[in-house]
């Protein structure tokens, strides 16, 4: 296997961990380990390794499984993940480890038992692939402002992104393509689920599947800022839903477009509104050892 280790995730945190890793790995298996200094870099390693192994492990978070989306969708080299990474949902929502050396673990148990799982992924117009939540409106706004935030690290970056737009928060018309159906109104944010969960356990979009071919979508209306810092703190038990700002549907295709908006998936950005996704079932190999099975499974 090889096994590419993003040195940023987590504030170096991977970086400290790839050599235990990789001896946990080695014990059960061959392990190449590689290390990529950017993003580009990280991106050709991945794709090189991508069908010349029996199994790309990454060592980060959500944004180097992004990543590696890009290399290994529609392949047959299945996909290993140990979370080293500020935001490790997609972990999380496939039922494995959170704990690294837990999760190293996993994967040679389900190389071994040769026990993969094709799961559904997004995917853009442009050609790139999501995994769990792509959001437009307030969230995808905290995401851009958080960005611009360089002075501040960790999660207090998006305490504060979160709190400059609250003070900002206003409805933005969207319109919504739903397969054959149109939306046209005002909204606070659009949330388009191929898992259950984004933002490290909020689940959004609580009826996200990853083997059901379809996303499921969360609509919140107009909400005032106190009605709004009501609402995110239920979020990780889906409290909002139920809530009569909140509305809920499913659909193969998705169309979303308001001005002056930008998208992201996985945590990263897309690209301005409009933006179009599709779900493209059982499009990642994963490997989940025998008798897992996550909120991202219907079985």
């Amino acid at each position: 296997m090889v096994l590419i280790v993003n040195p940023a995730s987590g504030s170096g945190h991977a970086r400290r961990l790839a050599p235990a890793v990789a001896a946990r790995l080695g014990a059960g298996a061959s392990v190449q380990v590689q290390s990529g200094s950017s993003v580009a870099e990280s991106s050709q390693l991945l794709a090189a390794a991508a069908g010349s192994c029996d199994a790309v492990v990454v060592l980060g978070g959500d944004g180097t499984v992004h990543l590696a989306l890009q290399a290994l969708a529609l392949g047959t080299t299945p996909l290993g993940i140990i979370p080293a990474g500020s935001g490790n949902d997609m972990i999380d929502v496939l039922g494995l480890p959170g704990d690294p050396m837990s999760a190293a673990d996993a994967v040679l148990a389900a190389l071994e038992a040769g026990s993969v799982r094709h799961i559904d992924l997004g995917r853009a117009e442009t050609g790139r692939w999501w995994s769990t939540v792509l959001c437009a409106g307030f969230d995808s706004a905290v995401s851009q402002r958080a960005e611009r935030m360089r002075w501040l690290r960790g999660p207090r970056r998006y305490d504060v992104a979160i709190v400059a737009e609250l003070l900002r928060l206003a409805p933005r018309p969207f319109r919504i393509e739903l397969d054959d159906l149109a939306l046209e109104l005002p909204a606070t944010l659009v949330a388009v689920g191929n898992a259950p969960q984004y933002g490290g356990g909020k689940r959004i979009t609580p009826d996200g599947r990853m083997d059901d071919g379809e996303f499921a979508v969360t609509v919140v209306g107009p909400v005032s800022r106190l009605t709004l810092a009501r609402i995110a703190p239920t979020m990780p038990r889906a409290g909002h839903i139920g809530h009569p700002a909140v509305t809920t549907y499913t659909a193969r295709s998705v169309r979303l477009d308001a001005p002056s908006t930008l998208a992201y998936a996985d945590g990263e950005r897309i690209g301005p509104l409009p933006v179009r996704t599709t779900c493209v079932a059982g499009a990642l190999p994963v490997l989940v050892p025998p008798g897992v099975s996550g909120r991202a499974f219907t079985t």
